[in-house]
């Protein structure tokens, strides 16, 4: 068959040309800048895209509207796949100057001159955030916002568990921001503070004061915002204090533990403000990262330890930073208190407890979710997602299942993790598992062996 029939590129330049006119230059510049028209099969298109991050993106805001256009200009459906080119080249309008590396940037922020916030950690800095696979394209895009606030990735959500980095990317943004541009006004809060602020301002009949505060400032960072959940006169300020900074381009970002779609009890119109700029995630570090954080530690405390007790630690503490900087800080006093000097028998011996914790080994939630659903030719998503088709409901039953089976995780904890749900949804999932497993006998080898390739992985990160 004549395979020109098939392509489709001047179908997609159509496409593109029409979505500009549609779109900011903001979104075009943000999604679509770095898509590549890959090749064209019988009714399909594939579209080369530089991680998993961008095609979930794209799926999600863009996939229904990019296919309406393109039946349009063709009179038939014709399906989009995107392909991952990790070696995508960045945007052809990004002058080379822009594209260095965060490393040069933080030697620029060296040369600014010291200015010190009130409100911001001085230990909080580019210089010193450690960036590995797992957090550099937030670090990456957080160097982008501090440098031209209200101009690029407006707003920007940061998410991912505790310790991963979130307050510090956050409060770097604001220290950058404030130390190399005159007379900006940035200010930092955590969600709980905002709440508090808020009603206090309503006792004392001090709400125009509040919104001064809060809607005449450059950028606004605001912490931990799955506090609001439930707030819901809290939330309105919120929304009108959006608004406001939004229209006027007024750089905002916020962090939260999860993505913002899984957060209960926060409404919908708040969740599209939130969603309506960048959204990025941070993962828990690799080993190598985990390497290069807790050296950076030893060098910023300025002791001496060991490569081979580095390494046993980095081995044993997988979760987050917090527990890499705990399990520093006892060895240090250890070695302090007794005029020792930190061998890997000591190490062991006195971080055995934090060693052994189930939750702190290579096994995590997202590690199960990952091979389950890649077992199933699913996504992560799709477990932590809404929907209760069969033949996604079933799987999500199995890796909460699993979880519960091979971690110490409470259910609640793996609820939160499985999209928001509460306790008893996780509890009833096991439930109907180990029914199916007692009712059909083929279910639970591969459950068996789905808990080896979770347990191998584990221990390849």
């Amino acid at each position: 068959m004549d395979k020109s029939k098939w392509d489709y590129s001047v179908f997609w330049k159509e496409t593109l040309n029409l979505l500009r006119s549609e779109l900011s230059e903001q979104e075009i510049g943000m999604w679509f800048n770095n898509i590549v028209y890959s090749s064209s099969t019988d009714k399909k298109i594939i579209l080369s895209v530089p991680s998993s991050f961008y095609r979930d993106q794209l799926k999600e805001r863009y996939l229904a509207r990019i296919g309406k256009l393109l039946k349009d200009l063709s009179g038939s459906e014709i399906e989009i796949d995107f392909i991952i080119n990790k070696s995508s080249p960045p945007p052809k309008k990004a002058p080379s100057k822009k594209s260095s590396s965060l490393k040069e940037e933080k030697k620029i922020t060296d040369q600014v001159t010291r200015k010190i916030h009130p409100d911001l950690r001085q230990d909080y800095s580019f210089e010193n955030f450690v960036v590995g696979d797992n957090n550099s394209f937030a670090a990456n895009a957080s160097m982008a916002i501090a440098k031209n606030p209200g101009k690029t990735y407006n707003p920007c959500l940061i998410y991912g568990g505790v310790g991963l980095g979130k307050t510090h990317l956050i409060q770097s943004i604001g220290r950058y921001a404030h130390n190399s541009i005159d007379d900006i006004r940035v200010v930092y809060v955590t969600a709980e503070q905002f709440t508090n602020e808020f009603i206090q301002a309503i006792k004392e009949n001090k709400q125009h004061q509040f919104k001064n505060k809060y809607r005449k400032v450059d950028i606004l960072l605001i912490d931990d915002i799955h506090f609001l959940q439930s707030k819901d006169a809290t939330q309105e300020e919120l929304f009108h204090t959006f608004n406001a900074l939004y229209d006027s381009n007024k750089q905002m970002v916020f962090t939260c533990d999860r993505p913002v779609s899984e957060l209960k009890n926060l409404t919908d119109r708040l969740k599209s403000r939130f969603e309506r700029g960048l959204n990025v995630d941070l993962m828990p570090p690799s080993f190598e990262t985990r390497i290069a954080i807790l050296k950076k530690k030893i060098e910023e405390k300025n002791v001496i330890i060991s490569d081979d007790v580095v390494e046993i630690i980095c081995q044993n503490v997988t979760s987050h930073v917090r527990d890499l900087e705990a399990a520093l800080t006892k060895l240090i006093a250890y070695a302090d208190l007794l005029n020792k000097n930190i061998t890997v028998e000591i190490a062991k011996h006195q971080l055995k407890d934090m060693f052994a914790n189930p939750q702190l080994n290579n096994i995590t939630i997202d590690v199960i979710q990952r091979v389950v659903a890649d077992y199933f030719n699913l996504t992560p998503n799709d477990l932590r997602g809404k929907k209760r088709t069969k033949a996604i409901a079933f799987p999500r039953q199995i890796a909460m299942y699993i979880t519960r089976e091979i971690t110490e995780y409470s259910t609640t904890e793996v609820g939160l993790e499985f999209g928001g749900r509460d306790h008893t949804t996780v509890m009833h999932a096991c439930q109907r598992v180990d029914s199916k497993m007692k009712a059909d006998p083929s279910i639970e080898p591969y459950i068996r062996n789905l808990i080896q390739k979770i347990k191998e992985t584990g221990t390849k990160l």
